[in-house]
């Protein structure tokens, strides 16, 4: 059977640029679309492979610089017909224009009680909606930052799907009560969970499968393992700015041919792999014993020696 593939980029403004100081716009520039390799750049090699991917945006900033830097997130990616669903980094409820991030919540949502979950995963779907897109049907949370109260709350909503659970990250702050290598979507707490999918870097270390921290080589051999063992389906993490350096002033080359060559293999891998979009609650073939790609030495070690390239070159500032 096919395994339908989740490709999801997380869309936000990062906090570090509110932190130092910077406007809304500078904050949206060097976040959603930084040195050209942001959101617009994404939507186009999407489209020119034919792919369905799903934007996760996150409207919290709405609580301090109002509804437009929603829209501007999301409008360009629903006028390419891309898919939006709902993100949430909590920390933007507190925070204030223009002070530097002096004000601000907690960082992790799973650290708020039930009720301060439901009460700002409400907000932030009705400003998504006020934005533009259509009510949202699945969610990650920032940093993976969930548990099961999370997911009652979504329940509650009327969400069908959470993507947060990631093994890499578990127990915290990735904290649904799932086993760490659980990579198969899954029947829990009230929705499925569609887990991100994992390779063993090295014995009993688990990695997550985001563009920033695979190699392309990483990348091949965990969709040919996903085939070739028959997996209910592949979640795969972008950002919208993890294709340019932390500073958002210039192209990072090592993510950005990640990228391309991921777009690359997906598209030559469609009929076994076909993407998917949420909204089409694709059937899922839930709770398998899915397990992640085992670990080789060799494809580690080269990895290893291309984020040394990443950080030391690529990552420097314009």
């Amino acid at each position: 059977m096919p395994t339908p593939v989740f490709l999801t980029v997380d869309t936000e403004l990062m906090w570090r640029h509110h932190a130092a100081g910077l406007p809304v716009g500078e904050q949206l520039a060097r976040s959603v679309e930084p040195a050209g390799v942001g959101v617009a750049y994404q939507l186009r090699v999407l489209a020119e492979h034919r792919l369905k991917a799903c934007f996760f945006v996150d409207p919290m900033p709405v609580a301090a610089f109002g509804i437009d830097v929603a829209k501007r997130m999301i409008e360009p990616v629903l006028a390419a017909g891309q898919e939006v669903q709902l993100h949430l980094h909590p920390n933007w409820a507190g925070a204030r224009a223009g002070d530097g991030g002096a004000a601000h919540g907690v960082f992790e949502l799973c650290d708020l009680p039930h009720a301060g979950q439901a009460a700002l995963l409400r907000q932030a779907t009705d400003w998504l909606v006020e934005a533009g897109c259509e009510r949202p049907i699945a969610f990650r949370a920032g940093s993976y930052a969930a548990n099961d109260d999370t997911l009652a709350a979504l329940a509650e909503l009327g969400f069908a799907y959470d993507s947060s659970h990631n093994g890499s990250e578990h127990p915290w702050p990735s904290a649904i009560s799932l086993p760490p290598r659980r990579i198969a979507p899954v029947a829990h707490g009230g929705l499925i969970e569609c887990p991100v999918t994992l390779i063993e870097e090295a014995p009993g270390r688990l990695r997550h499968f985001q563009i920033c921290a695979l190699s392309s080589a990483e990348m091949r051999a965990a969709l040919d393992h996903a085939i070739t063992h028959d997996h209910a389906a592949v979640t795969i993490v972008g950002h919208g700015f993890e294709l340019a350096n932390r500073a958002g002033t210039r192209a990072n080359g090592v993510h950005r041919r990640r990228f391309e060559a991921l777009c690359a293999m997906l598209a030559e891998r469609r009929g076994a792999m076909p993407t998917c979009w949420y909204r089409e609650r694709p059937a899922l073939r839930l709770g398998q014993d899915d397990a992640p790609l085992p670990p080789d030495r060799w494809r580690m070690g080269l990895r290893r020696a291309e984020q040394l390239w990443s950080n030391l070159v690529e990552e420097r500032a314009a």
